[in-house]
C-alpha cells in the first residue's frame, strides 16, 4: 500500500522579513559582500549616505528645563555652522523660555515645524537626533510608521539605555555622523494590526489618517470593522486593565492556538523591549540583533508560565477567550492604550522597517555597557580570596 506525503509549503520565514536598508529620502546601509543567511553581519552594519544629509528632526523631552540649553546649543550647530534644516515639533518652540529668548529669535525663524498625528514628514527628514530619555526614541520611533531615518540618541533623561551618547562632545560626534562615519544597530520593530468588529467615527485630519492610526478602506467600512495599524519598538502590552478579574486571552501562533494566557496580561516585545517591561516581568535580555519576538506572561496564575522566545518571522494572533469574563486593554509601547473586546484581534509580526540606531562604539559594546551603567547587571561584591593556602 502507498503511502502519498503531502508536501506543506513553508508561506513564512522562520527568520523574519529582510529588513529594509534605506533609512528616509537619503540614508542607506553600507553593503558588505559577506552575509550570513542574507542577513548582514551586525559587526559591518554602518551608516553611509547617497547624498549628503540637509534636514535633521530634533526630538526634545517635553516639560523638562535642563534641556532648553543643551537643545539651543544643538540647534545654533546645526544651523549655523552645518546649514541644515532643522524640523522641530510645534509644541516644543511654545515652552516660553523659548518664546522670550530674544537671542535665540533668528535661528527660531529657520525652523520647520510639525504636528503629531496632523503633518507627514517621513519623507522629508534623513536624520534624527533625540535629547532625552528612552521615551524620547521611542516617540521618534512612532512618527515613522515606515521607514525610519538614522537615529542619533543623546543621554539626557532618566535611564538612557538605549541613547549612548553624552552631550558633552556633541560637535565633533554629530560631525561623524553627518561625514557617514557611524555603526548601526537595527532594533527591529512590530507590525500590529489591530481589528475590532464595531467601528467607531473618528475625526479625519489633514493627511488622511485618523487621529487614532486608523486607515480604513470602503471594503473594512462596509464590514464593520475598524482596522488600526502600528510600529511598535518595545512591546505590546495586553492587561485586564481596571478589572478585578484575571484577564484570559488566547495567543495563536500562525493560526494555531499555543496557550491560554490567565493572569495579569501578557507582554509581547522586540529584542530591544526585552529590557524594558519583559525584563521587570520576568524575561531574559536579549540583543538587539537576535531576530527574535518574546512572550512573556504578567503575574500569569500558573507555576509553570514561563516566557518563551519565538523566531521573527512568526505571526501572532491575540484574542480575548471565549469565555473571558471581561474584556482586555491594550498599549503599544505605553501609548494609544484601547479596550478590547470580544471578536477583536490583535495580530503581531516583525515588521521590515527596524529603527536604525547609530552607535558610540559598536552594538555589542554599547548593550553591555547599558546593562553596567543603567541596569547594573550582575553587580555582586566580590568574593575573598584566601591568601594563604590552608593544609588539610
Amino acid at each position: 500500500m502507498e503511502v502519498k506525503l503531502e508536501l506543506v509549503k513553508r508561506t513564512r520565514s522562520l527568520h523574519g522579513p529582510c529588513p529594509v536598508t534605506t533609512f528616509g529620502p537619503k540614508a542607506c546601509m553600507l553593503q558588505n559582500p559577506k552575509t550570513i543567511m542574507h542577513i548582514q553581519d551586525p559587526a559591518s552594519q554602518r551608516l553611509t549616505w547617497n547624498k549628503p544629509p540637509k534636514s535633521v528632526l530634533v526630538i526634545k523631552k517635553i516639560r523638562d528645563a535642563s534641556l532648553l540649553q543643551p537643545f539651543k546649543e544643538l540647534c545654533v550647530y546645526l544651523t549655523e555652522e552645518n546649514n541644515m534644516i532643522v524640523y522641530v515639533e510645534k509644541k516644543v518652540l511654545e515652552d516660553p523660555a523659548i518664546v522670550n529668548d530674544d537671542n535665540f529669535g533668528p535661528v527660531k525663524k529657520k525652523f520647520c515645524t510639525f504636528r503629531e498625528d496632523y503633518d507627514d514628514i517621513s519623507n522629508q527628514i534623513d536624520f534624527i537626533i533625540c535629547l532625552g530619555g528612552d521615551g524620547t526614541l521611542l516617540y521618534a520611533s512612532s512618527l515613522f510608521q515606515g521607514s525610519v531615518p538614522p537615529v542619533m540618541a543623546f543621554h539626557l533623561g532618566s535611564l538612557g539605555f538605549l541613547t549612548p551618547f553624552n552631550f558633552e562632545n556633541f560637535q565633533s560626534q554629530v560631525t561623524q555622523v553627518i561625514e557617514g562615519n557611524a555603526a548601526l544597530v537595527l532594533r527591529s520593530r512590530l507590525k500590529v494590526k489591530v481589528v475590532k468588529e464595531h467601528r467607531e467615527k473618528k475625526t479625519l485630519i489633514q493627511n488622511g489618517i485618523e487621529e487614532n492610526g486608523v486607515i480604513s478602506t470602503s471594503l473594512e467600512m462596509e464590514m464593520g470593522k475598524q482596522i488600526m495599524q502600528y510600529q511598535v519598538l518595545n512591546e505590546v502590552v495586553v492587561d485586564r486593565g481596571p478589572s478585578s478579574y484575571l484577564s484570559n486571552v488566547d495567543v495563536f501562533l500562525n493560526g494555531h492556538l499555543i496557550t491560554t494566557v490567565q493572569g495579569d496580561g501578557v507582554i509581547v516585545s522586540t529584542p530591544t523591549g526585552s529590557t524594558a517591561y519583559a525584563a521587570a516581568a520576568g524575561a531574559s535580555m536579549i540583543h538587539p540583533n537576535v531576530p527574535a519576538i518574546m512572550i512573556t506572561p504578567i503575574c500569569p496564575h500558573s507555576l509553570s508560565f514561563r516566557p518563551i522566545v519565538v523566531p521573527a518571522g512568526v505571526e501572532l494572533k491575540i484574542m480575548l477567550s471565549p469565555d473571558a469574563r471581561n474584556t482586555a486593554w491594550v498599549s503599544f509601547d505605553g501609548r494609544k492604550r484601547q479596550e478590547v473586546c470580544h471578536g477583536d484581534s490583535i495580530s503581531i509580526t516583525t515588521s521590515c522597517y527596524p529603527l536604525p540606531s547609530i552607535c558610540f562604539q559598536d552594538p555589542v559594546s554599547d548593550w553591555f555597557e547599558s546593562l553596567a551603567e543603567c541596569l547594573h547587571w550582575n553587580v555582586r561584591k566580590k568574593q575573598n580570596y584566601f591568601a594563604v593556602e590552608e593544609e588539610f
